[in-house]
């Protein structure tokens, strides 16, 4: 029998995925996989159509231009975030409450290796525009610091800038440096060597 948490992980694994095959939902997910892999420059409507095996009329039905699709997918993964740390027990002290939240962010990220992937190369190649993926996924995690402090779960002695630069960086520094220990020890390691799994931390 599975427990809680994996039903809630397997849901939020599977809450963008093929199961959900509305041709406006089979769009988005052709354009977050494409988008992921060849970028927004390099992904056209005609391929994300071909991808979702809809008209590229169609596409332009359901989100008008390649920026509208991106804006859903943005979205996707935003709500995916909020929802994945609404899933997180909310009972221990403010450190133990931090761990379980960055591990179920995690865990969600390691069941869905393509919003990894989109977001590496968000990180790696993103302009930094107000209002992107980055920059939504900012104000979640301000929001959320806000929310615990308000609930006491939370210190007060840092401003909330801070806190929520060191949840970012904490949650996406592993984002982007694992796979440089995962090809170091592939490369260099000892056979049956394990990549170690790699910790970020900030320190003010």
């Amino acid at each position: 029998m599975s427990t809680e948490k994996e039903r809630t992980a397997d849901a939020l694994s599977t809450s963008w995925g093929p199961d959900d095959l509305t041709s406006k939902a089979r769009i988005r997910n052709a354009a977050l996989s494409l988008f992921a892999r060849d970028g927004q420059d390099g992904t056209s409507l005609r391929a994300i159509a071909t991808e979702a095996h809809v008209t590229v009329g169609l596409v332009a039905h359901h989100y008008g231009t390649k920026e509208g699709l991106r804006e859903a997918v943005d979205t996707l993964i935003v709500d995916l975030f909020a929802d994945t740390l609404r899933s997180a027990p909310m009972s221990g002290t403010a450190r133990e409450i931090v761990t379980l939240r960055d591990g179920a962010v995690a865990q969600m990220l390691a069941a869905n290796p393509t919003i990894v992937d989109y977001l590496r190369r968000s990180l790696l190649t993103g302009q930094g525009q107000t209002g992107d993926v980055l920059s939504r996924l900012a104000v979640l995690t301000a929001e959320q610091v806000k929310a615990l402090r308000e609930m006491g779960l939370a210190s007060t002695d840092r401003s909330v800038t801070e806190q929520t630069l060191t949840t970012l960086v904490r949650q996406f520094g592993r984002l982007l440096l694992q796979p440089l220990v995962n090809r170091i020890v592939d490369e260099f390691g000892e056979p049956g060597e394990h990549p170690p799994e790699l910790v970020v931390s900030v320190k003010s």
